[in-house]
């Protein structure tokens, strides 16, 4: 029989190094969600690059952080989460500020995919340093998921602001806050290495042989990629489908349903805690899969029965959202052994190409709109035996 766990802990209820990574969480979602959601509207705006081309700069950007995260993962592992954070960091602070300053297409474009290669040493040391300080439960994961909502209020509104007031000022106010970020992993910098080095053991320097191999760290990420694919939407189609129905006013419209999510996705997160330390796991998987499913009948039916349907399915949309997009991340941190979790989250970054392959299909598909709705709805439920099967090693 498997050793009894005790019951975990509210969801609020961290220790210290665990509010220590939550903090740092919270500035780099702030940085993050300030200007990069700007990036395309930025290179409209001051090159003369093509549509197509600006996609792929932007989308650029998260390739070279999911393809590249492996290569992250496996430096982290070997040299420390804490040193290369600082030196991702470094790297955030720098591209920022010669962004603030440039004004060529040449300087722009490689300054932008910089934040790619940045991304890769920051978020697999994040998640690793966040892993260690864990409950068996992972629910810090949950609090993180938190975190980005509040880093998608907060830094939107900032980044509105000083996008048309002051370009300067505009990049300037994401190098502040890596700088806040990089300033507090050097303050805390014994406390988060002793966490990396008081876990560490004698295993291999180099498991990415092993992390390949793994078929639940296949699985998770896998996973990960339809749980990306499917959210990508939100942002990508559905913002076109308002457009083609409502005209001028789809712009309002999405910007009320993307504040909704976020809010919503506070709120909604405590009580998908409660439930997940009492509904068996292939359950709640299975509701957020309904949830996703029935948004997007509600976003198609809206055509024709009215606006309403927009705002139930957004709600139907967050609580899908919150119980599906941190599970990924808690199935690595429970199959991860302490000194190659660098190496898994590096690995598991590859959902990030989900954000790649949703808009390109969704784009073929919308046309017909039933076609696309139906494929989308049914889509997100290929990630249910991808993590349905993922159990607490500890609980075995």
């Amino acid at each position: 029989m498997g050793e009894l766990i005790p019951a975990p802990a509210p969801l609020w209820k961290l220790d210290g190094i665990q509010w220590l990574l939550t903090a740092g969480s919270l500035l780099n979602a702030i940085a993050f969600f300030s200007a990069l959601p700007f990036a395309s509207l930025y290179l409209d705006a001051v090159t003369d690059l093509s549509a197509v081309v600006i996609g792929g700069v932007v989308g650029g950007i998260a390739l070279i952080a999911s393809v590249g995260g492996m290569l992250g993962g496996l430096l982290i592992d070997r040299f420390g989460a804490v040193p290369l954070m600082l030196l991702g960091l470094v790297g955030y602070v720098l591209i920022y500020a010669g962004l603030a300053q440039a004004s060529t297409t040449a300087a722009i474009v490689p300054l932008l995919l910089g934040l790619g290669a940045a991304r890769l040493l920051v978020e697999p040391g994040g998640k690793k340093l966040m892993s260690l300080a864990a409950d068996p439960d992972g629910r810090i994961f949950r609090v993180r998921y938190m975190v980005l909502c509040a880093g998608a209020i907060v830094g939107p509104a900032i980044g509105g602001v000083l996008y048309t007031t002051s370009i300067t000022a505009f990049f300037a106010v994401p190098a502040v806050f890596y700088t806040a970020y990089l300033v507090f992993v050097v303050l805390f910098r014994a406390r988060l290495t002793a966490l990396e080095t008081a876990r560490a053991t004698s295993a291999g320097r180099f498991p990415l042989r092993e992390a390949l191999r793994d078929r639940r760290l296949l699985a998770a990420s896998g996973a990960g990629i339809v749980i990306f694919f499917v959210f990508s939407q939100l942002d990508s189609m559905i913002p076109l489908f308002m457009a083609r129905e409502w005209g001028d006013r789809a712009a309002h419209l999405f910007a009320g349903l993307f504040i909704a999510n976020a809010v919503l996705a506070l709120v909604f997160q405590m009580p998908i805690a409660w439930l997940s330390d009492r509904v068996p796991r292939a359950r709640l998987i299975l509701a957020g899969c309904v949830g996703f499913a029935l948004a997007f009948g509600c976003f198609w039916a809206s055509a024709s029965l009215g606006l309403p349907l927009l705002y139930l399915g957004i709600v139907l949309w967050t609580l899908g959202e919150g119980v599906l997009l941190p599970l990924p991340d808690i199935a690595v941190h429970e199959l991860a052994d302490d000194d190659r979790k660098g190496t898994y989250f590096g690995v598991a970054e590859i959902r990030y190409l989900g954000f790649f392959a949703g808009p390109s299909l969704g784009g073929v598909m919308l046309p017909t709109a039933g076609l696309y709705f139906t494929v989308m709805g049914l889509a997100v439920f290929a990630c249910v035996p991808l993590l349905a099967g993922r159990l607490p090693r500890r609980s075995r």
